[in-house]
């Protein structure tokens, strides 16, 4: 009883501290996407690919205030995240691009520079650090993804196969309703953002899952736990062909996570050993628990 009495503070303190770095984190998303509208992209006329970029559009053809647009424009995304995704998580969101119309609408920012390559690149790098930045907060500032979520589940379309389509259908009507030039400067805009938006999401500590396969699989399962510091999995697994023809022999396969900075003395390591292993690299997304190490912001 007296334990149970003792975890519920701490269970909540963690709680608190969780909502309080997720606000912080929102918050510092808005005016970092704020600051790369108003700072760069609004007063040149530039675009950006996704909801944020179909605002942009609406408001140069227009002049509809982009506060309003950016609102309207995500409303319905809005009610797709709450549909498919959850409420709390549309809540958030919501909060979150009402928070940055009113940083648009009420803070000043100094525009920067009118070079349109420094714009492009510049622009986007703030834009995506605030989507990203959100994104880490528990909601987004942009609801393409939501969209993308929707429809992929409907067809055979990808997340990534849709996300391409709308920014292509944006970059089109750039292109025919204002210039080409416009909608190429659109486009290094949003290669700018999303890349910011993956490294803020991922961060530079890309995980990969490596499978080895080696006959001195002991010694390398050693070498992974006492030199790089990482765990292992074991398989047990039987070989099927060979260089020596057809086989019919037990081994043990070994499977780790290392980030990519690791990829190349995790190679030098086995090779060492034998240097005949087959090696497996997969891209890993994210992952949890375990022996591994995030850096701070994971």
């Amino acid at each position: 009883m007296t334990q149970s009495i003792l975890q519920k503070p701490s269970q909540q303190n963690n709680l608190v501290l969780q909502y309080g770095k997720d606000a912080l984190l929102v918050i510092v998303g808005v005016l970092s996407a704020s600051f790369g509208l108003k700072g760069f992209l609004l007063p040149n006329d530039f675009l950006d690919g996704g909801v944020t970029g179909i605002s942009l559009l609406i408001n140069i053809l227009t002049d509809i205030n982009l506060p309003v647009l950016i609102i309207i424009v995500n409303l319905p995304f809005i009610w797709l995240a709450y549909t498919q995704v959850s409420k709390v998580f549309a809540v958030k969101t919501l909060i979150a691009i009402g928070l940055l119309a009113l940083s648009l609408t009420f803070i000043s920012f100094p525009i920067v520079t009118t070079d349109k390559l420094l714009i492009a690149v510049f622009g986007g790098f703030f834009l995506g650090a605030g989507i990203g930045l959100s994104i880490r907060g528990g909601c987004v500032l942009d609801g393409t993804e939501v969209l993308a979520l929707f429809i992929s589940r409907k067809t055979v379309l990808s997340v990534g196969d849709v996300i391409i389509v709308i920014n292509v259908i944006i970059f089109s009507a750039a292109a025919i309703l204002i210039n080409i030039e416009t909608a190429m400067y659109a486009m290094l805009t949003y290669l700018g953002a999303s890349k910011t938006i993956d490294f803020l999401i991922h961060g530079l500590e890309e995980f990969t899952g490596v499978t080895i396969i080696t006959e001195h699989s002991e010694a390398v399962r050693k070498v992974i736990i006492e030199k790089l510091g990482r765990g292992v999995t074991i398989f047990n697994g039987k070989r099927g062909f060979g260089k020596r023809g057809q086989l019919n022999e037990d081994l043990e396969i070994i499977y780790t996570v290392v980030t990519r900075l690791e990829i190349q003395k995790l190679t030098d390591e086995v090779a060492n050993i034998d240097k005949s292993a087959f090696i497996i690299q997969q891209s890993i997304n994210d992952v949890k628990g375990g022996m591994i190490k995030k850096l701070p912001l994971h």
